[in-house]
């Protein structure tokens, strides 16, 4: 245990700061892939069946690939692209993206591929008839959308998030791959110094465990206030 002690002769104070930064990731790319989800979804259930196809196209491959295919191609894939329209600009030094805005958007994206079906499947269960009622007094489609679709949207829509967010939550250990200082790339770097892997995993298991409770509690109690007054069948 002396090895998981704070200050100069333990890793604890790196492996909380390992920890923070995997929750500071995975809440981003959380809330990125929301955002992504609900586009996603709304381009899913559009009239256009070019909207269809491209929403239809980017949740089967990113779903369908290895996540940490995702996060090398973003990653060291996007450095070329970038050089390229800097050059455009004049500038010919070397960029690439930073490895947490890299892991974000990665994990981002994997995460509103997920987002964008939960999403999706809550706005087909919203009951037609409340959208039309609400058309038919007067409410524009705005207004149908904040006042009917959203409110009952998260709703249903609540199970599902949580898993996609115990997903996205694991999903930031495969960021350690592009020498992010999060909790697995810190364990692993403490582990190889002590010679003492088992030890460090282990505690870093524990820490996901940890997070990944908490969350499901939180997410528990934010089921049973959206759902309160309800009536049950």
């Amino acid at each position: 245990m002396e090895l998981l002690t704070f200050g100069d002769t333990g890793w604890g104070d790196e492996m909380l700061r390992g920890a923070g930064v995997t929750i500071l990731l995975a809440v981003g790319a959380y809330l990125f892939g929301i955002v992504v989800g609900m586009g996603g979804a709304a381009m899913k259930l559009s009239g256009s069946g070019l909207l269809r196809g491209i929403a239809g196209v980017y949740t089967t491959v990113v779903r369908g690939v290895p996540e940490l295919l995702v996060i090398y191609l973003l990653f060291y894939g996007s450095t070329p692209l970038i050089i390229d329209l800097a050059s455009l600009f004049g500038y010919t030094g070397y960029l690439e993206i930073p490895p947490f805005l890299a892991g974000l958007l990665a994990v981002g994206l994997i995460s509103g591929a997920y987002s964008t079906e939960v999403l999706r499947g809550a706005m087909q269960v919203i009951p037609a008839g409340q959208v039309e009622a609400g058309r038919a007094v007067g409410l524009s489609a705005r207004q149908v959308f904040f006042r009917i679709k959203l409110p009952q949207l998260w709703r249903y829509a609540l199970p599902g998030l949580g898993n996609v967010w115990q997903l996205t939550l694991k999903d930031t250990a495969l960021v350690s791959v592009i020498s992010l200082a999060e909790l697995m790339q810190i364990a692993s770097i403490a582990g190889n110094s002590e010679r003492e892997p088992f030890v460090f995993y282990i505690a870093a298991g524990m820490l996901y465990l940890v997070m990944t409770t908490f969350s499901q509690i939180i997410f528990q109690r934010s089921e049973r206030v959206a759902n309160r007054g309800v009536r049950r069948a």
